[in-house]
């Protein structure tokens, strides 16, 4: 005997009147997931399928709970979360970037299973180390959500959009005003950031060292990136200088 098939359940979009006036069906005000924060929370959609040879521009963003992010204790956190996804080579951060509420993360990953369950490993190890870092001295244990919504994810197909996500993300705290904060007025690239081990700025195009940081600076551990886009790729473009701010007329990218 022939299985049936299943029967595809449909919205019911037609309102009718019940036996005390009131109207049922159809589509209401208000109705479905409410919102965790202030921005409208990431869309609870199936994400799109990329091949492995695709990076990924992840954006997270904290709670506010949680406050500023730019913070050393903060920072070692994070650090710690990324140290723990190394031992995966299905999933792999290049570059990451701390921002006042949120994290900009340049990922390569095999497939999008890999992809989601590599952000959700990082994401739980990193809840767990930033909860740890702020109940340092309080007489209770932090606990919670750290970051409420799903992540954003925006995959790279291009060599120019793999140059132009590589300056957003290392640059991203000149496009937030960061760099003019007193304790950052020394540095020339985002101390928040992975971009002491990048080998692409343009003042450094002819140097045989990476930038000079502080002997009590430790770097994020990042991988070095596998896909052509951004290993060579984005070269073509040209190299990416220090004091370049994304989305400005000074990204020789978005000018032409």
């Amino acid at each position: 005997m022939a299985k049936r098939a299943r029967k595809r359940h449909v919205q019911q979009e037609m309102r009718y009147p019940d036996k005390n006036g009131q109207w049922r069906g159809g589509t209401r005000k208000g109705a479905g997931r409410p919102k965790s924060g202030p921005r409208a929370s990431e869309r609870h959609e199936r994400r799109a399928r990329f091949r492995a040879s695709e990076p990924q521009h992840v954006v997270l963003r904290a709670t506010q709970a949680v406050g500023r992010l730019r913070k050393r204790h903060i920072y070692m956190a994070l650090r710690d979360a990324m140290i723990t996804t190394f031992p995966r080579e299905d999933f792999r951060i290049v570059h990451i970037s701390i921002q006042g509420n949120h994290i900009h993360l340049l990922v390569e990953a095999s497939d999008c299973k890999a992809l989601a369950s590599g952000m959700q490993g990082f994401q739980i190890s990193a809840a767990k180390h930033i909860n740890a870092a702020l109940s340092i001295g309080r007489s209770e244990r932090r606990r919670g959500s750290v970051f409420p919504d799903r992540y954003h994810a925006k995959t790279i197909t291009s060599r120019r959009g793999a140059r132009h996500c590589l300056a957003y993300v290392l640059n991203n705290w000149r496009h937030h005003a960061e760099h003019r904060a007193p304790v950052a007025r020394s540095w020339k690239i985002d101390p928040f950031s992975s971009g002491d081990s990048f080998d692409g700025w343009r003042e450094l195009e002819h140097s045989p060292v990476l930038w000079k940081t502080r002997e009590t600076y430790k770097s994020m551990p990042v991988w070095r990136p596998k896909t052509w886009l951004l290993r060579e790729g984005w070269r073509m473009y040209g190299l990416i200088g220090e004091t370049e701010i994304p989305g400005s007329k000074t990204s020789p990218v978005l000018a032409e």
